[in-house]
């Protein structure tokens, strides 16, 4: 009985973790951050400021709980792209391109990771280790699909020196390429070819750790 009161507990107390954050995301989208108060979470989710406050410290801690849910999400993504392809370099190209996905499809959560790193430095301990959990997860997928790659023969020893250097430098370069879309779409109006210009960047990343065209021939 004891076990069952616990799980019960523990289910009322995720569904108010849960409720607090759907209720944030919805107050930041509509007002912004610094124009959101706890008062307006508060009010949003239907709990009390009070109870606020025994789940998270403060307005900070629940951003940096959106972006652990940001994280969680663009996972998921990478994990469904990695099993989309069979070789290394596809399931890499395929990660990219579901990146470009997320931030077309769920823009606010691609504004949270954004902002993730700098965030860190003001987390307890354990926000800060699920949020560097969350990066290490992302990080592992690129790198087991760098390491397919080599091992496949896609993409080319030559050129690859550590999975886990190239790894963040593909995430580095597309997410960087993705900014500069987000910014020159927003000053032309829209009618900047974002689309192109990712496929082209992909094909330029891809091909900057491809194997040679004989070696992809015989892998």
């Amino acid at each position: 009985m004891t076990e069952v009161l616990k799980t019960r507990r523990e289910r009322e107390k995720q569904a108010r973790y849960d409720a607090i954050l759907d209720a944030a995301e919805r107050a930041f989208s509509e007002k912004g951050y610094e124009r959101t108060s706890m008062d307006d979470i508060a009010r949003t989710s239907s709990l009390s400021r009070a109870l606020l406050y025994v789940y998270f410290k403060d307005k900070a801690a629940i951003q940096r709980g959106i972006m652990l849910r940001a994280g969680q999400s663009l996972s998921e993504r990478f994990r469904k792209a990695k099993h989309t392809a069979d070789t290394g370099l596809a399931q890499i190209r395929a990660m990219g391109e579901s990146y470009y996905r997320f931030y077309l499809d769920e823009p606010d959560y691609f504004s949270a990771l954004t902002k993730a790193s700098t965030a860190m430095a003001e987390a307890d301990e354990t926000q800060t280790m699920e949020m560097l959990c969350s990066k290490s997860e992302l990080m592992e997928l690129m790198i087991e699909a760098v390491e397919l790659g080599l091992e496949d023969g896609t993409m080319s020893r030559q050129r690859i020196k550590s999975p886990e250097q190239t790894a963040l430098y593909l995430r580095g370069a597309l997410h960087g390429v993705i900014l500069l879309c987000q910014s020159e779409a927003g000053e032309s109006g829209g009618s900047f070819p974002a689309e192109n210009l990712i496929r082209h960047t992909m094909d330029m990343l891809t091909s900057s750790i491809a194997a040679s065209d004989e070696a992809l021939k015989s892998a």
